[in-house]
């Protein structure tokens, strides 16, 4: 099985494609068991946040697996596989590898070196456990991709100012109403990204915070973890109209902030950081009414660092790829092997039947001492060679090792070529 990842991303689609590609947490499970019932692919796990939708699995062939996922986004989202296309980015094998590592490190995020994607990534490899749809490579691919994203923000200053797309969004926010410690904000929605603005406007130091979620209990518990008010949903018009400031991030499928809410609400600048958008699109344009959302925070040149603060993290990718890759393929030569050393099982197994056969007079002592020799003998020889060419394989070019073997023995192992070639490894980012 080789390794597919694709996706679409705020650097490839804007808000309204994010939308239609964004898959439902209650969603999730049944997507992941249609990839796997896909003909070419075998493993599937499912990213997704505000900003990027992604797939990565693990497929029998290039074009078959890449052709299996395009048709199952095509179908769940409603865009056509042709539309879609233009929109997507493909990463195989090595290259898959490095992407999910860059992710899971923070850089490819709208905000550089941000970390609210571990949490993301974590998420959404516990929910392929949970689907049964991650097996041993994506296993190994997602734990590895944690591992490299904890270590990137350990080792380096990548996220020593605590950037998030929060705070990129309170920045533009402050360059439109100017200081935001005497503005009242109002947060709507309870979830990670709810939670991480009411944090964010606290350390910021911003005049009062005010919390409103469909669940009440859920506003409670935030507000009380960070000395905010909650504010029943019911009670949404009037704390708008009292708010300078609003940060939405509900899980709604439909807007919650329509234009006939906001109308009345008066002047107010809303970050809306929801896919699916909580914000009509209708609203746009209303007198007083500033909307920043995932589409502007793109094009803000806030949200990237300077190239000396990612150097040191690239390293670590680059180094965490190659080790990764050495894994790989040390694990696509142990087939290869198991299946030489039962060859040579199977033909002393032959060998000691015609044996017996021949030699009736054989008791049971002297026939389990024959055996016994020669599976030493054959395990002997065995071994020296074995542990090299798995020593070999983990080298670069290591899997002509196995092809060898293959050719040599006249070995048949399950999936140890590719179904199909891809001509170039790697895609758009």
């Amino acid at each position: 099985m080789n390794l597919l990842s694709v996706g679409a991303s705020y650097r490839t689609a804007d808000i309204s494609t994010l939308e239609r590609l964004t898959i439902a947490e209650d969603a999730v499970p049944g997507l992941l068991h249609k990839l796997v019932s896909q003909p070419y692919i075998g493993e599937a796990v499912l990213l997704s946040s505000c900003n990027r939708v992604e797939i990565y699995a693990a497929v029998s062939g290039f074009h078959g697996g890449l052709g299996d996922v395009c048709n199952v986004l095509s179908e769940a989202s409603g865009i056509p596989a042709t539309e879609l296309a233009g929109h997507l980015y493909v990463h195989y094998d090595e290259a898959a590898v490095q992407h999910s590592f860059r992710v899971s490190a923070g850089l490819d995020s709208m905000v550089v070196g941000e970390s609210q994607i571990l949490g993301q990534m974590r998420d959404a490899y516990h929910a392929a456990s949970e689907a049964d749809t991650a097996g041993r490579l994506l296993h190994e691919l997602m734990q590895q991709a944690l591992r490299v994203g904890k270590r990137a923000h350990a080792e380096t200053g990548i996220d020593k100012a605590g950037q998030s797309v929060v705070t990129a969004a309170l920045d533009v926010a402050a360059a439109e109403m100017g200081p935001l410690d005497q503005k009242s904000a109002l947060v709507i929605g309870a979830g990670a990204m709810g939670s991480l603005s009411v944090a964010t406007l606290t350390r910021a130091g911003v005049g009062s915070v005010r919390i409103s979620n469909r669940s009440a209990a859920a506003a409670d518990r935030l507000a009380e973890a960070y000395g905010a008010v909650a504010v029943p949903f019911e009670q949404l018009d009037a704390a708008l109209r009292s708010a300078d400031l609003v940060i939405t991030a509900t899980a709604a499928s439909e807007p919650v902030l329509t234009r006939d809410r906001l109308s009345a609400a008066g002047p107010l600048v809303v970050l809306d950081l929801a896919v699916p958008r909580d914000v009509a699109p209708e609203a746009a344009g209303l007198p007083g009414l500033t909307i920043i959302d995932i589409d502007s925070l793109a094009s803000s040149r806030r949200t990237l660092p300077a190239a000396a603060e990612t150097a040191a993290v690239e390293q670590i990718v680059t180094a965490e790829v190659e080790h990764f890759l050495g894994w790989l393929r040390g694990a696509d030569i142990a087939p290869t092997v198991a299946a030489l050393r039962n060859r040579a099982e199977d033909v002393v197994a032959g060998e000691l039947r015609k044996l017996y056969a021949r030699r009736a007079e054989f008791t049971d002592e002297q026939r389990a001492d024959v055996s016994r020799t020669l599976h030493r003998v054959v395990q002997q020889l065995l071994h020296s060679p074995t542990v090299r060419v798995r020593q070999l394989a983990a080298e670069p070019g290591g899997d002509q090792y196995a092809a060898l073997l293959r050719e040599l023995f006249d070995l048949d192992v399950p999936h140890a070529t590719q179904a199909d070639a891809v001509p170039e490894i790697g895609g758009k980012a």
